[in-house]
């Protein structure tokens, strides 16, 4: 009965996503889009799309599949890149770099790889919502065969069980034969219509005049604001506002505005272009992921600032700089004439975006950078009047020089000098700026030293939830008080930015991805000792030592400047426990723009719920806090929760609330590229939990009724072993081969379309575990 009911209100939800028997023949845009949308896409998009068939447009179906990885992290020499819409233009420019097609063969629908597949995959139905055979390889490590359609028979007697959908609940009847009828036909494609609004084209036609001006000071702030934004979804729009229209992505072409945009395919964003080029807005085609649907609003307020930010001043520019190594290794030599001030605050004001990017962009598979961070830690920022980088030219153009980035060089064998070079650059930077701040605040850092938002802004405190090979970013301060807190100043955020986004090559060599990691984990370090400044000088030694154990204190002797443990902080500490006396006065200092109060998992009261919400989600909030903030020590439950599980709630009513819930693993240390299962400290792993869609890849799902709840929780409460872990999820689980698991994976971005309509996009259900 309780499956009957939440299925009638999914199906009201859903009813128009197969529609009835057509009579006319199937279209791609009408008909075989929104089935390749419900059942293919949440596994098919970005860099790590099987096979490299990515479905979110019909350009990457038409491209069809490669045999070549995009991740490949022994690779000795870089391959060239396979971005959908920029490295080819045309379906036979994607034949000579290896692809195949899915949907077309010399014997007709029936020797398409595609309708092979799916055939395959409709053939085979698995118990319904019971566990997936444990020969079949789930997960981003599996060893993705890619046959072409003569390879297809082997596949096949190899994998009988491993169609398409893989290893999940199928196709229905009806949109096999959908499928099958619009293959019959010969699978025609269309092109997406797109009409933009003249409000849109006024708004484009405004952005591109103010980056296509032809002076040097023009010139060299587009430049930055392009190597800033070129990973963006751009949108007309306010950043709490309705979903907008259209997106748009910021791209040199090699036409001016007015004319057909043919987009400059360079490697990184900050290579030379081979020709002159215009800074152009291209609407985003196709259907949105989330893991890279990384927003940024434009709108007539944000130009206004841009233009005040960046050319208020009387600064001039005499030579343009160029695009060599130098260049691109150094982003603070390189634009070195555009005021520091403006270059900071523009990145203050859109934090999150910028966070987001080298913690949630499309890398997709992103250990190198996330084996490097905690797996929940607050981030807050250096005030620009406070940031000597921005107010002393002298040590500005003192410490500039020891800014370069390494992993421009892709040689093996250069990648050990290399990161030497770097890494003592950086730790000489580390000592000249511990002796400038402690000349220029011989007090110590006090409050008054954090960006508190211009009193508004958000952005000025976020949140980083890492879940092993990805992590989310958000505005506010979200679960307990974190093991650490990072504090970034200028130098540090343009740093980070560069090396993880800017300069990071996804279809690089081994030696690159490392001198990424490495150095990355020299950023870390250094937001950390950035953060250290505001402890007691005393207690500082046994916070480092803390975070470093076991091998870790290794790396703190050979790897990393010494902190300082001399001078003192302005900010009055009464306990023993400086990092927690810290984070509570930011929570209750910041309050006012904490966009994310957490009555959950830092419940001060008998009543653990948002105040802002209706009384069943403030019923459903007080039930699951009594899970929020909870150790493994008094909870085994969490010892087998995957790092993110997604709850979602109904009332009797229908109406639906999401929760994400986090296993925070705990680690001994973050210091080493290798071994991470052995730095693993399982007995302090602990849970945050938090409404809304928080995460890009969902491990798994429970459905619950909101009558259910406290029973629920005492069950998890009276978790003991893995039996009882696998009885919970036979009672509450969606498990991939559950009769309606697409229609309960898509609420999730249901619900994001109705309470974050702009960041909606598609799951990705590649992690789905098989539990």
């Amino acid at each position: 009965m309780r499956l009957a009911k939440q299925w009638i209100t999914l199906t009201l939800i859903f009813m128009g996503t197969s529609g009835l028997v057509m009579a006319a023949p199937p279209s791609y845009q009408k008909d075989i889009r929104p089935i390749l949308d419900q059942k293919c896409l949440a596994c098919h998009g970005c860099y790590d799309a099987p096979c490299q068939l990515k479905l979110e447009s019909v350009d990457g179906l038409d491209r069809g599949a490669s045999k070549i990885p995009v991740y490949n992290g022994g690779r000795e020499e870089s391959i060239p890149p396979t971005r959908l819409g920029t490295d080819a233009q045309s379906t036979a420019q994607w034949r000579e770099k290896g692809f195949y097609s899915v949907i077309n063969s010399a014997y007709g629908m029936r020797g398409s790889l595609l309708f092979k597949m799916l055939s395959l995959g409709h053939e085979y139905d698995f118990p319904a919502n019971q566990k997936l055979p444990n020969k079949i390889q789930l997960g981003v490590k599996r060893e993705n065969t890619c046959p072409n359609p003569e390879e297809f028979d082997d596949y096949a007697d190899n994998h009988p069980m491993e169609g398409m959908p893989l290893a999940v609940t199928g196709l229905t009847d009806q949109e096999f034969n959908t499928l099958k009828q619009w293959m019959q036909n010969g699978a025609p494609l269309e092109e997406e219509p797109l009409t933009l609004s003249a409000d849109e084209q006024q708004q484009i036609q405004q952005w591109e005049n103010l980056l296509n001006r032809r002076d040097n000071r023009h010139a060299l702030v587009a430049r930055w604001l392009y190597e800033h934004l070129y990973l963006a979804h751009l949108y007309f729009g306010e950043e709490e506002g309705p979903r907008p229209a259209h997106f748009f992505t910021l791209e040199r072409s090699s036409t001016p505005p007015g004319q057909p945009l043919v987009p400059v395919a360079t490697v990184r964003p900050n290579d030379e272009p081979a020709h002159p080029f215009w800074y152009r807005l291209r609407p985003v085609s196709g259907t949105l992921v989330h893991k890279t649907h990384i927003t940024f609003a434009l709108n007539p307020q944000k130009l206004a600032r841009t233009r005040q930010q960046f050319f208020s001043g009387q600064w001039q520019v005499n030579t343009l700089p160029g695009y060599a190594y130098e260049n691109r290794a150094n982003p603070f030599i390189t634009f070195e004439a555009i005021p520091a001030e403006a270059r900071y605050q523009f990145m203050l004001d859109n934090a999150e975006y910028f966070v987001r990017t080298f913690i949630r962009g499309p890398v997709c598979r992103g250990q190198i950078a996330t084996d490097v961070i905690r797996d929940q830690f607050w981030t807050v920022f250096q005030d620009p009047q406070h940031d000597l980088f921005i107010t002393d030219a002298r040590y500005r153009n003192q410490v500039s020089p020891l800014l370069g980035l390494p992993g421009q060089d892709e040689s093996l064998l250069e990648a050990g000098a290399a990161w030497f070079r770097y890494s003592g650059d950086r730790n000489d930077y580390l000592r000249i700026r511990q002796q400038a701040y402690a000349k220029a605040e011989p007090a110590g850092p006090g409050w008054d030293s954090i960006w508190a938002g211009e009193g508004h802004n958000r952005n000025a405190l976020l949140t980083i939830l890492r879940n092993h090979d990805n992590a989310s970013v958000r505005k506010g301060l979200l679960g307990d008080y974190p093991l650490t807190t990072w504090v970034m100043d200028y130098p540090l955020f343009e740093r980070t930015y560069y090396q993880l986004v800017v300069n990071f090559n996804v279809f690089g060599a081994v030696s690159h991805q490392a001198q990424t990691r490495l150095y990355f984990d020299l950023i870390r370090n250094g937001a950390e000792q950035n953060f250290l400044r505001y402890l007691p000088r005393e207690l500082r030694e046994p916070v480092i030592h803390h975070w470093y154990q076991d091998g870790g204190k290794v790396r703190l002797k050979i790897s990393y400047a010494s902190i300082d443990t001399e001078h003192p902080t302005a900010i009055p500490f009464k306990t023993s426990t400086p990092v927690n006396e810290f984070n509570a006065n930011l929570v209750k200092r910041f309050a006012e723009i904490n966009a994310r109060p957490d009555p959950l998992n830092r419940c001060d009261s008998e009543r653990c719920a948002r105040n802002d919400v209706a009384a069943w989600r403030q019923q459903a909030d007080s039930n699951l806090s009594k899970l929020a903030s909870r150790r493994l020590g008094n909870l085994p439950a969490i010892r087998f929760l995957p790092e993110v599980t997604m709850l979602r709630v109904e009332n009797e009513a229908g109406e639906q609330e999401i929760y994400t819930l986090f296993r925070n693993r705990a680690h001994s240390n973050v210091a080493f590229m290798f071994n991470e299962d052995g730095r693993f400290q399982p007995e302090l792993d602990t849970l945050t939990l938090y409404p809304g869609v928080l995460a890009s890849y969902p491990n798994f799902m429970f459905n619950l009724t909101l009558p259910e709840l406290a029973t629920f929780v005492a069950r998890v409460e009276g978790v003991e072993d893995e039996e009882g872990f696998t009885q919970l999820v036979d009672d509450y689980g969606i498990r991939r081969t559950h009769p309606h698991f697409w229609d309960y994976f898509h609420a999730l971005t249901r619900y994001m379309e109705q309470h974050e309509p702009s960041q909606a996009a598609v799951l990705d259900m590649n992690r789905y575990q098989n539990l």
